[in-house]
């Protein structure tokens, strides 16, 4: 009997030099092909030419339309070998993503084919990394990863503090990303309580994401992509608000102005949208696709929140993952098992 799953797509920065040749496994595959070709296109490196490079160069692995793009390819070559491969397996019932994660689930869910979605998320790393501002990320948990309410209170502070300078940018399982002025950054980074020797932590070569510091890339985007190109999703979405877009229910319009102007200039509520997708279609397993693993304390994080299949702390997460039915699972794991010995 096939279990249900929903399918969790990474955001920026998860291509980094541990994941230089992660691809090889989709080297001519029909969705690396659609996707070199469209980079080519566009006077660009293809995908298969940087993450088949001898030496990972942050000048060149690192460049915004560059990294997004390999995220990209990875998640939409990844989900696309789950379905050709264990179909028998699992239902993929719904689609949701962090940050520059939702282009890779709308591609995922049918709303785009695999050339478009390159087109997008290139055009997107380009016009987003031009605008001002910065990022910067800080822990909101305790060791256990249930919420402090100091930590929660020290960072709502700064938000007040830096009314109109600084944002939530997104909400990611036990942390908060923000995004503002690099006067505003600087500011708050300086006033919250270090932790763990590593936070606040900067985000190095992000701009201010998800904020209002980025209505000039969202408007140069909705002028660039129109609501035509824009088909209605095979697979349930749920997006950086949390809204479910059901297939063959689905406003073109509405669902282009989301996704060029408001999660592009708004804060992406990536801890709700996970929520939502479990609380609404209780899959019995969550899909990670990659690059990366950078994204499974997060999604835990959010489950912890809400305890769902009672998870109420760190601990009964590890416990349930060391179990013989966990419930998270990463696609390149599970698509090296399928593979004949």
């Amino acid at each position: 009997m096939k279990q249900t799953a929903l399918v969790v797509c990474p955001g920026r920065g998860t291509y980094q030099k541990t994941e230089l040749g992660s691809l090889a496994p989709f080297y001519g595959s029909k969705a690396l092909k659609a996707i070199d070709q469209t980079r080519h296109q566009l006077g660009l490196a293809t995908v298969t030419e940087l993450d088949s490079a001898p030496l990972y160069l942050n000048a060149s692995h690192q460049k915004p339309e560059n990294n997004a793009a390999l995220i990209y390819a990875a998640g939409v070559a990844q989900f696309q070998r789950l379905q050709q491969h264990l179909a028998t397996q699992y239902d993929i019932v719904a689609v949701t993503g962090n940050s520059m994660g939702w282009y890779t689930a709308l591609a995922c869910a049918g709303v785009w084919t695999p050339a478009f979605g390159t087109e997008v998320v290139s055009a997107m790393a380009q016009l987003t990394a031009q605008a001002e501002g910065q990022q910067f990320i800080y822990p909101l948990l305790d060791e256990q990863w249930r919420l402090d309410p100091q930590k929660e209170a020290a960072v709502k502070h700064q938000l007040a503090l830096h009314h109109g300078a600084l944002w939530m940018s997104i909400e990611y399982g036990g942390y908060a990303v923000m995004a503002g002025s690099k006067a505003a950054v600087s500011a708050a980074m300086a006033a919250l309580p270090p932790v763990d020797g590593r936070f606040p932590l900067l985000l190095h070569g992000h701009a201010g994401f998800h904020s209002p510091l980025m209505q000039q890339a969202s408007e140069a985007a909705l002028h660039r992509f129109s609501a035509q190109q824009f088909k209605r999703p095979q697979t349930a979405l749920i997006d950086g608000s949390g809204t479910i877009w059901h297939p063959g229910a689905v406003d073109s319009e509405a669902l282009w102005r989301y996704t060029f102007q408001t999660q592009v200039a708004d804060c992406y509520h990536f801890s709700r949208a996970l929520q939502v997708a479990v609380k609404e279609f209780a899959p019995d397993k969550l899909i990670l696709l990659g690059p990366g693993q950078n994204l499974g304390g997060a999604v835990a994080q959010s489950l912890i929140e809400i305890g769902y299949a009672g998870l109420h702390s760190k601990l009964d997460f590890v416990a349930l993952q060391q179990s013989d039915n966990p419930l998270l699972l990463e696609a390149q794991t599970l698509l090296t098992e399928s593979e004949p010995a």
